[in-house]
């Protein structure tokens, strides 16, 4: 074999196994960090860094936006003094951090409510379960009023009525026998 081709040989598989023990190696060793999204803005009297320092602005500062110039923004922070600052500095939208406490308030405000809601499904599942009870017994008279005016309707009563009639008759009768028993004759008397 020549000299080459094992100087080459080697070469290929030491970069192999480096390239291996790259693949395989822990990502433990990586570092986690994050971008810091406080900013501290020097406002100044005038459009460059030569100019005196007049106020300082922090993320989540609103600012009016009076005049555009190379490199620099003329605004006017809320409740201070106008000045210029660098380009690049503004969003048109509020920052991450200020609409996070925005949607933070939101969620509790949506927790709050959420409870409220439940509490209130919560009443009314045992108001209905009530009522519903009661209907149930309701529906239950109703049937049984029905069924004892369908027997009234059907003659339910003609034992009762007959009861009545057997007595009035037994009653004449006896009252027609007594009447011929007495053997007193009626007189007539005349009444002044």
């Amino acid at each position: 074999m020549r000299p080459e081709r094992v100087t080459t040989r080697r070469s290929a598989r030491l970069a192999g196994l480096c390239l291996l023990f790259l693949l395989v190696a822990p990502p433990a060793l990586a570092e986690t960090a994050w971008v810091k999204d406080e900013l501290r803005l020097n406002v100044r009297t005038g459009p460059g860094v030569q100019y005196r320092i007049v106020g300082v602005l922090q993320t989540g500062d609103a600012v009016q936006v009076l005049s555009r110039g190379e490199g620099w923004t003329k605004a006017r922070p809320e409740n201070k003094e106008s000045g210029w600052i660098p380009v690049g500095y503004l969003q048109p939208t509020p920052p991450a951090r200020i609409a996070l406490a925005e949607r933070e308030v939101e969620n509790a405000a949506l927790e709050k409510r959420l409870a409220a809601l439940t509490e209130s499904e919560s009443q009314l599942r045992t108001a209905h379960e009530e009522v519903s009870g009661r209907d149930a017994e309701q529906q239950a008279e109703i049937a049984r009023l029905t069924r004892e005016n369908l027997e009234l309707r059907a003659g339910a009563r003609w034992p009762e009525w007959i009861t009545g009639a057997g007595i009035v008759l037994v009653g004449m009768i006896l009252g027609a026998i007594v009447a011929r028993g007495s053997g007193r004759r009626r007189q007539q008397r005349i009444k002044l």
